[in-house]
């Protein structure tokens, strides 16, 4: 079902298969209508579903990404770009290695920079220079952090250092043998970064998410749900299934 509320477009799909392939939709409609498209593109479990459905898409031939260019929204810090949790192993396993995109044309911020704060400048310059995102991918946090921008008294404006809250690295603990294991900090594009591109899509799925959600869509724009900001954006579109869009069911209706 679709709805448009205050300009953004809220997608709910019944459950995670037809969410994840809805975003594929969108996704595979950017790169056949912009072949050379820059997308910025999220980690995490929520997007593994819609990677998938894209694979299978290029697979049969239906997609091409020869001249498309990406950039991440986050790295884990400090982490070796090749360790099994680095969100440079998580996009080459779930996505880069299956279709024809170029490795030179793939960025991620490097969790091993020994100045971050250039290195991070030096990320938004090379968005900045191509003209910037034209299709974000996100998904949202318990927290309502959307690439590691944690709740705070102010948003965040360029790719930066930032420290993850405890919910989010317990949250994130499943994917390590033990919480002691999971880093404290990680480096991701700001708010400000995030706001600036194109068209934005947001996932999400699962009873967990359905009060953030509700709290991004209907709430106050607060930088204590820094997805709020996304009321700002001229174009985004939710993609939920419907445990997750539970609570903005009733207020869409």
């Amino acid at each position: 079902m679709k709805y448009n509320y205050r300009g953004m477009t809220i997608y709910v799909e019944k459950d995670y298969a037809a969410m994840s392939a809805a975003a594929a939709a969108m996704l595979l409609q950017e790169v056949r209508e912009n072949p050379s498209a820059v997308l910025g593109l999220a980690t995490g479990s929520t997007p593994i579903g819609m990677y998938q459905a894209v694979v299978k898409a290029y697979e049969k031939g239906e997609a091409d990404f020869s001249k498309v260019v990406s950039y991440n929204l986050d790295e884990y810090y400090p982490i070796q770009h090749d360790n099994d949790q680095s969100y440079h192993y998580f996009m080459k396993e779930n996505l880069f290695k299956h279709i024809n995109i170029l490795p030179e044309n793939t960025h991620v911020p490097s969790g091993e920079s020994k100045d971050v704060e250039k290195t991070a400048a030096e990320y938004d310059a090379e968005l900045y220079q191509i003209g910037g995102v034209d299709l974000q991918v996100l998904g949202i946090g318990n927290n309502g952090h959307i690439g590691f921008n944690e709740p705070g008294v102010v948003f965040a404006k360029g790719t930066g250092l930032v420290d993850l809250t405890q919910s989010t690295i317990e949250a994130n603990s499943r994917f390590f043998a033990a919480i002691e294991d999971v880093p404290k900090k990680a480096v991701s594009m700001g708010i400000a970064t995030i706001m600036q591109a194109k068209k934005i899509m947001l996932m999400a799925s699962g009873q967990g998410k359905a009060g953030i959600i509700a709290q991004t869509i209907f709430g106050e724009i607060t930088p204590a749900v820094p997805a709020s900001a996304l009321q700002l954006h001229r174009n985004v579109t939710f993609f939920l299934d419907e445990a997750a869009a539970a609570e903005i069911l009733p207020l869409l209706k």
